[in-house]
């Protein structure tokens, strides 16, 4: 299996509950890292992009959002339990809920007027 990064808000306290439980329960296969704690490179999406979604490195590949909070759990033996929220008429209402729930975090974090720069490479 390919070793996998998720970054998440370590600001945020529902965020940081959620990895602590993840910590536990990953394999080796999935790193966690704290956004504040990591220097953001050229090849990464910004640090405004980082924080109001959950972003997860596969090779190459950036995985975002409610995808990203699955394949993260497709690291645990409860990923199964996770699995059913990308099926297609499910997703139609999981993705737009946690974009709704994702930005309102954001900016309650952050700021509605925090200026969003430099989208994804």
């Amino acid at each position: 299996m390919i070793k996998e990064t998720l970054y998440y808000d370590g600001a945020c306290p529902l965020c940081s509950r959620e990895m602590k439980h993840l910590a536990k329960l990953k394999r080796d296969s999935l790193d966690l890292v704290d956004i504040h704690q990591t220097d953001i490179t050229q090849d990464m999406p910004s640090k405004e992009d980082l924080l109001l979604n959950l972003h997860l490195k596969r090779g190459d590949e950036w995985v975002v959002g409610a995808d990203a909070n699955v394949a993260a759990w497709q690291h645990t033996r409860l990923g199964l339990l996770w699995a059913w929220l990308r099926w297609p008429v499910v997703r139609q209402i999981v993705d737009p809920v946690y974009a709704f729930w994702a930005k309102r975090r954001y900016e309650g974090l952050y700021g509605a007027s925090h200026e969003r720069t430099n989208s994804h490479p």
